[in-house]
């Protein structure tokens, strides 16, 4: 994991346990998302990535606060941009 759970709890404001498997799944949701966008199965390279940190911590930021009416599009759009320079140019 390139976000621990406590890393992603302190960024959300979270203090309470109630949400630590619901916060896992979306890190790991949010891990795939950046590799498939920066267009690796590598984690190493995710790691690497200038932005990747900070793409992962959005993405579950974003997920988290917009449950119920999230804009995967807008997302998307915004994870591109943050990794663009990191991007592989195919599979």
């Amino acid at each position: 994991m390139i976000v621990t759970l406590e890393e992603m709890k302190s960024y959300l404001r979270v203090d309470y346990e109630d949400d630590d498997h619901l916060i896992a799944d979306l890190i790991h949701s949010a891990e795939s998302l950046c590799k498939d966008i920066l267009r690796t199965d590598e984690d190493t390279v995710l790691a690497e990535a200038g932005n990747g940190k900070a793409a992962v911590m959005y993405t579950v930021a974003y997920l988290y606060e917009h449950r119920e009416e999230a804009d995967h599009h807008d997302l998307i759009m915004t994870l591109r941009s943050l990794l663009f320079g990191s991007r592989k140019d195919g599979f």
